[in-house]
């Protein structure tokens, strides 16, 4: 078909993709001052983070726990009925809400800001200029001396699985379940897989989730990892670990074979098998800057590409992946481009939230991570159980976990598993990058009751065990 090309306009920077990164991106250069163009394709703002990935995630989260009871089950004396059914309607009104609240506020900061979107796909035509194809046929080119690739990510869906079947599900799709299976196998232990395997059981549905990995999410601490498990098949989950799928095949229900468990039928499947990057239309190849097997793309410590300035931020470089990381490479991509000198580069420490039931959260160093290096440090540990924030909330299984470097009694590594540890994490993560010790949360003076008291009992523990000389080594 011939592209008729209606107008042409130039612009400092161009942004493809509205993600986090984009957003974020687009609204750093603007507010210095920057004409900037921000490019979707999709017909509402926000990427997978808005639309399909984090916050329809952690929003299903909250109402499945609202919709079950499922936190307030044992506060009242209540039993929880796995055979409890909720409407699939019922179950994904408030997250429509929430979305079109998010797409919003989106489109309302890029006009603040004065960005001016469009709404096509984009795709290179050389180094500084970009095709923007809309729906209807029609077209046109933008030009830019930067342009900033945000184009997220979506599902990998692996070739021999019977993707024709609507009861197949991948992390997009699964929000347009027409009602709630009697039971679900989710294929892939990762961050998304526990975290819709929890949502699933907490509304009664019946999981099974498999993982060749012989533990979940092993970027945990291992004891937090342990502890993750034990709450999921305490919720109902049946946990094949070190296990694979085989072969799924369509019939009444869905078959399938695993390598090492026999074979079973489910109502549903969910599959968790990795993200593929949004780069096969962009037309890198006319630009010189090539894809990884998954669709990635390969940047430096200035976010740049192979073609200094053409720049990539967000999941589409990949690990880590996080809203929260993609926002900020954006901006330091953009302070460098444009030279506004005042943010060079991402915080030393991370942060990382697994929004599961319970939820799990850390920063810094892990165990083994200090096990690896010969460090030898000290474990301080306190218990939702033997807090009183812990009493009201019903909360007796999470704890709070501080590993301190043994012969300064620094804080390096801040580990919690339990109700709101993905917001608890966070005065262990100012303390870690402040270069803080125990004494930091001795001195410090906590409100009374909350869960942030935890980190006082833990920095007494942990200088209990330093007195007691029990201080661990590799």
């Amino acid at each position: 078909m011939c592209v008729c090309i209606t107008a042409q306009m130039h612009y400092d920077l161009i942004v493809i993709g509205s993600g986090p990164a984009g957003e974020k991106g687009a609204a750093q250069a603007a507010y210095f001052g920057k004409k900037v163009a921000l490019i979707e394709r999709e017909p509402f703002p926000g990427g997978a983070a808005a639309n399909t990935g984090t916050l329809p995630s952690k929003t299903l989260r909250e109402t499945a726990l609202y919709l079950s009871g499922f936190r307030k089950r044992e506060l009242y004396g209540l039993g929880f009925d796995p055979n409890q059914r909720i409407d699939a309607a019922g179950f994904l009104a408030h997250f429509h809400n929430v979305r079109a609240e998010e797409r919003a506020r989106i489109d309302s900061n890029m006009e603040r800001h004065g960005v001016n979107t469009y709404n096509g796909a984009g795709a290179f035509l050389d180094s500084n200029t970009v095709l923007v194809q809309h729906q209807d046929g029609s077209s046109l080119t933008l030009t830019a001396s930067t342009i900033l690739l945000a184009t997220g990510t979506r599902p990998h869906r692996p070739a021999d699985y019977p993707w024709n079947d609507a009861r197949l599900f991948d992390s997009d799709t699964i929000l347009n379940i027409g009602q709630l299976p009697d039971s679900l196998l989710v294929i892939g232990g990762g961050v998304i897989g526990s975290e819709y395997a929890c949502i699933f059981a907490a509304l009664g549905v019946r999981v099974t989730l498999v993982d060749g990995r012989d533990r979940l999410l092993g970027f945990l601490d291992t004891e937090v990892s342990e502890a993750l498990q034990r709450a999921m098949s305490g919720m109902g989950i049946q946990l094949l670990l070190g296990d694979s799928v085989e072969s799924i095949r369509s019939a009444d229900k869905l078959d399938v074979t695993f390598k090492s468990s026999g074979a079973a039928s489910f109502d549903a499947i969910l599959s968790a098998s990795g993200r593929q990057g949004n780069t096969a239309t962009l037309g890198l190849e006319k630009i010189g800057v090539s894809a990884d097997k998954r669709g990635l793309l390969k940047v430096n410590e200035h976010y740049q590409t192979d073609v200094s300035n053409i720049y990539a931020a967000g999941d589409v470089i990949g690990f880590p992946a996080l809203a929260s990381t993609s926002m900020e490479q954006a901006r330091i991509a953009m302070c460098h481009a444009f030279d506004l000198k005042y943010k060079t580069g991402l915080a030393r420490i991370l942060p990382l939230g697994i929004y599961t039931i319970p939820e799990c959260s850390c920063a810094g160093e892990t165990e083994e991570s200090l096990r690896e290096k010969g460090v030898a440090y000290v474990i301080g540990k306190a218990t939702y159980a033997r807090n009183t924030r812990g009493f009201i909330i019903g909360d007796h299984e999470g704890f709070l976990k501080l590993l301190f470097r043994a012969k300064d009694m620094t804080l390096v590594g801040v580990h919690c598993i339990g109700e709101q540890a993905t917001d608890l994490v966070h005065t262990g993560l100012a303390a870690l990058l402040l270069g803080q010790g125990a004494e930091f949360f001795i001195n410090s003076c906590f409100n009374y009751p909350t869960l942030s008291e935890m980190y006082k009992y833990a920095a007494y523990d942990a200088l209990g065990h330093i007195q007691r000389d029990e201080i661990c080594r590799s």
